[in-house]
């Protein structure tokens, strides 16, 4: 996955550790169901955004769901996490 360059009322951005891709992120307005209750964030992706949780180190990127519905996480090493100013 890739940075996607059309980020809807970003938060902030960061770097993932392994590849040096960045990312931009915003909070996740969507209606709160028991799959986005964990995914405070939306990480906007090549194709879009995937919900996911960015902490100061590290973020938990939901990357699909399996057959009973719940999701499928990696968990990212992160750099270069910059929040911005509102």
């Amino acid at each position: 996955m890739a940075y996607w360059t059309h980020t809807q009322a970003p938060i902030g951005a960061f770097q993932e550790r392994e590849v040096g891709n960045w990312f931009e992120y915003s909070a996740n307005t969507d209606s709160i169901t028991s799959f986005t209750e964990d995914f405070p964030h939306k990480i906007w992706v090549c194709d879009g955004y995937r919900y996911g949780n960015v902490r100061k180190t590290v973020v938990v990127i939901c990357i699909d769901e399996d057959e009973y519905g719940l999701p499928v996480t990696q968990k990212w090493s992160i750099k270069k996490h910059r929040e911005y100013a509102n």
